[in-house]
Formats: C-alpha cells, sequence, structure tokens
C-alpha cells in the first residue's frame, strides 16, 4: 500500500522547518456512496434504463483476436456515434423553448473532446482492421458509400466511408451540415496521429487506410437502443447522456489495466500515456453531465416523477450515483497508490516511516541532475496519477453542483433523496490526497526551496538517501 509518513524535519538543520508529522490515511474500505448506499434494485433500474447489459455485451465482444486495442476503439467509437445520435435528437427537437443554439454549441465540444480522445487510443495502432484506398478505374462499386477525390497530376482515388454512422447522413441536412463540416474538419486534424482515419467523410487528404468503421462500431445497433419511452424529450437526453459516460467508464476501467501491466513490466512512460488517457476521460465525464443543465426545467422534474412511477422504476435522485461502473472506476483510480512502491522501486515503510517519502523526493529533485529515462517516466507517472486525482474529485464536486441545479437544493439534501447522498458527493472531494507520499514529498521539497532561498541548505544527504534504490 502506498504510504509512508512525513519527514519530521530536514536532516541539514533547520528545526524551524519541521512540520507536524501527518499519518496517511488508509482509502481502502472507501466507499463513495457509503451513506446512501444504492440497492441492487436501484442499480438495475438504472442499467435497465440505459441498456446497460445490451451495451456491455457489444463492448465486451472479441470480433478480431489479433487487435489488442478492440477493447477500448469498439466503446469510444459507440460513444462518438451516440453523440452524433444526441445531435440529431436536438436538431429535431419540436420544442421551440428550449436553447437549442447551445446545445448543439455544447454537443460539437463534448464530440471534439471525444475524437480527439479516439485519437489519443488509436495512435500508433497498426493492429486495427482497415480498409485501403483504392484507385478509381471509373466504376464504382455498389454496397457502401465511397468518395471520390483526385489530387492535381494523379489518379482519382475511392475512399471508402461509413454506410450505417449517422454522421454522413446528417451531413445531407441543411440545418446540421455546418456542424457535421467542422466534425469532419475535427476527425481530419485529430486523426494526423494515426496510422488510419475513420471513414465519416472525412477529407483524408493523407490518403491513409479507413478504419472498417460499420462492422468495428456497429451503428445500427448502437441506433438501436436509444430510450424514448415516456413520451418525453428530456428522457432521450437523460438516457443518451449516461449511455455515453458509460462507455467512457468502460474504456477507463480497461486503461487501468493496462497501467497495472505497464507498471509491473516496469515501463512508466507508457504507463504514464495512458494515466494521462484516463484523466481526460473523467474531464470529458465531467463536460458530457453538464449537458443536464441545459435540460428544460419542468420538462425534466415531469420525466423525474414518471420514471419514479414507470414500470422502470428508476429511482428518484442522482442517477450518476447508481452506476457499479463508476463507482468501479473510481475505486480503481484511488487504488492507483498501490502502485507508488512498485513505481518508485522502494517498499512502504509498515511502521509509517518516511522511506517512500524520500524516495519520491529524491527523483522529483534529481530526476533533472542526470536521472535516467526512467526516472524521467517515473516524475511523469506520478504527476498523471495526482492529475487523475485531482480529476475525480472535480467530477464529484461538478455532480453535486449538477444536481443541485437541475433538482434544487431541497431535493439534494432532503428526505426523498435519502440525505445522506448529499454528504457522500461532499466526502469524495474532501478527502486526504490518494496519494499522501508524493503530496508530502512535494511540501518538503517546497520547503526546501523556501529555506534555501533564506539560508541555504543541503538537501542532498535527503535527496541522494534513496536514490540508489529507485528501479533502473
Amino acid at each position: 500500500m502506498e504510504g509512508g509518513g512525513m519527514v519530521e524535519g530536514f536532516r541539514a538543520g533547520k528545526p524551524n522547518a519541521c512540520r507536524e508529522t501527518v499519518t496517511a490515511r488508509s482509502f481502502v474500505n472507501c466507499q463513495i456512496e457509503e451513506p446512501a448506499e444504492p440497492t441492487p434494485w436501484e442499480c438495475e433500474a438504472y442499467e435497465q434504463y440505459v441498456h446497460l447489459k445490451e451495451l456491455q455485451k457489444m463492448w465486451n465482444c472479441r470480433v478480431w483476436p489479433g487487435w489488442s486495442n478492440e477493447a477500448l476503439v469498439k466503446p469510444a467509437l459507440q460513444a462518438l456515434e451516440m453523440s452524433f445520435r444526441f445531435i440529431s435528437s436536438i436538431l429535431c427537437d419540436p420544442r421551440a423553448y428550449i436553447d437549442k443554439a447551445e446545445w448543439t454549441k455544447r454537443l460539437e465540444s463534448l464530440t471534439n473532446g471525444q475524437i480527439e480522445l479516439v485519437s489519443i487510443i488509436c495512435e500508433g495502432d497498426n493492429e486495427a482492421p482497415t480498409i485501403q484506398l483504392a484507385v478509381s478505374t471509373g466504376v464504382l462499386g455498389m454496397g457502401f458509400a465511397q468518395e471520390v477525390w483526385q489530387r492535381p497530376g494523379a489518379l482519382p482515388v475511392v475512399s471508402r466511408s461509413s454506410e450505417n454512422s449517422l454522421l454522413p447522413r446528417l451531413a445531407a441536412w441543411k440545418r446540421a451540415e455546418d456542424t457535421v463540416a467542422r466534425l469532419r474538419l475535427s476527425i481530419e486534424c485529430h486523426m494526423q496521429r494515426v496510422p488510419f482515419t475513420l471513414g465519416l467523410g472525412e477529407p483524408n487528404l493523407a490518403g491513409k487506410a479507413v478504419l472498417d468503421y460499420d462492422n468495428v462500431c456497429q451503428p445500427s445497433n448502437v441506433y438501436a437502443l436509444k430510450s424514448s419511452a415516456h413520451g418525453n424529450a428530456e428522457d432521450t437526453t437523460l438516457s443518451t447522456a449516461h449511455q455515453i459516460m458509460e462507455a467512457w467508464l468502460h474504456v477507463a476501467d480497461t486503461l487501468v489495466g493496462r497501467i497495472h501491466e505497464s507498471v509491473a513490466c516496469g515501463d512508466a512512460s507508457a504507463a504514464a500515456r495512458d494515466s494521462w488517457t484516463v484523466e481526460r476521460i473523467w474531464r470529458l465525464l465531467t463536460d458530457a453531465n453538464n449537458l443536464l443543465l441545459l435540460m428544460d426545467p419542468d420538462d425534466f422534474l415531469r420525466l423525474k416523477q414518471q420514471l419514479v412511477t414507470s414500470a422502470s422504476g428508476l429511482p428518484a435522485g442522482a442517477y450518476c450515483l447508481r452506476s457499479r461502473g463508476l463507482k468501479h472506476v473510481t475505486k480503481d483510480c484511488k487504488d492507483l497508490r498501490h502502485l507508488v512502491p512498485k513505481v518508485v522501486g522502494v517498499e512502504a515503510d509498515p511502521k509509517g516511516g518516511p522511506r517512500l517519502q524520500e524516495a519520491v523526493m529524491s527523483i522529483f529533485h534529481l530526476h533533472g541532475r542526470g536521472g535516467t529515462p526512467y526516472d524521467f517516466g517515473t516524475v511523469h507517472l506520478l504527476q498523471a496519477f495526482q492529475a487523475i486525482e485531482a480529476a475525480v474529485k472535480r467530477f464529484y464536486f461538478s455532480y453535486q453542483q449538477l444536481v443541485v441545479v437541475v433538482m434544487g437544493s431541497v431535493e439534494m439534501k432532503g428526505s426523498s433523496y435519502r440525505g445522506g447522498a448529499a454528504d457522500a458527493l461532499s466526502h469524495i472531494y474532501t478527502e486526504p490526497p490518494y496519494f499522501p507520499s508524493v503530496d508530502g514529498a512535494k511540501t518538503f521539497l517546497g520547503d526546501y526551496w523556501h529555506y534555501s532561498h533564506q539560508d541555504p541548505v543541503n538537501l542532498h544527504p535527503i535527496c541522494t538517501a534513496n536514490s540508489d534504490a529507485s528501479m533502473t
């Protein structure tokens, strides 16, 4: 377990620099909704509402055994397709009183963020099922959408594009063409880092291979899981936002597993890359949930009552907290603290001594002074771990404010919401640091630089004490 007490003082003789020893708090049994744990029935109702079992069946189905990224790319593309469906739903909404302009801007921003994440996940992926471009012979085949383009002085090239995705269809719609054009340019720009492109009508000026999008994403199956059972437009809004959230939680869960594998193999740089991606996913989840701020108050509160009294029986309150996936990924992100001793190469002192913290201080202080490439990757990974912590806490703080704005503060604290849940949300972002040794190392390193400017001291004995124990 990641731990270790705080350094009692600088060994260079600075009694006034000594801080009170802080005991690291264990989070092993910390539950994010402990005061208001949802019942199994409530979780089942939520999963039925968002068609989670059907979605998970698609995510867990392996079609290409040689494609290691399939478990990541498939749910990510399906979340992207859900966003296209979301845009279509808003543009088709007959209600004259909703703010379609703001809805469109926010959905476009959310979709751009997902396109960027897809490109990050696919970077360097040479195993994906793709379709090569072909030189045109003047006759186009049937059965799929194709685009023909020609560079000056070159033969015409045929680029296959998705037949089932909603994005190419939206492009033919006058009110959506500007949004689609911007999204296609976003795909073109972000997929520059990837060996292939998505094939959603983007220019593909580099002439890269095109992903077999329809077979990977299965847009028709995704569209079939649209919820519209209550005759309320906000039903689609609520369910789609949570479906997008569940898809990206599945991606995050898979990435956390890869982080553990990379650390076990001693590849701190690869673990850092995946950790930064997890941090981006948490930020995306915050943006996805904040879409619900735009729901019409009367329509949503009517829907809320319909959900309580309907056969599905979805409970009132913060629906997000019914997600087992959210709870699981939150715990997994906290448990990354157990990797710190392996990353640093020093076992935590079972008596709570500062051994691990001193090793972290050593890496932070000396990695720019002749440190090894592993030290560089270690610093990046520890930084990414703390960034994940910050993103998790921001998500829960933002979600608490969302519930207050959408349903009112009385709902957040009242008996109908089983008041303890408000405390649960507050607890998650007021917890002590998930990585106390990393936090303490930065605290004392900051003290070192503070006092070194007042009266130069030598931190070298502290910083080098465990430098030889770090992993190489």
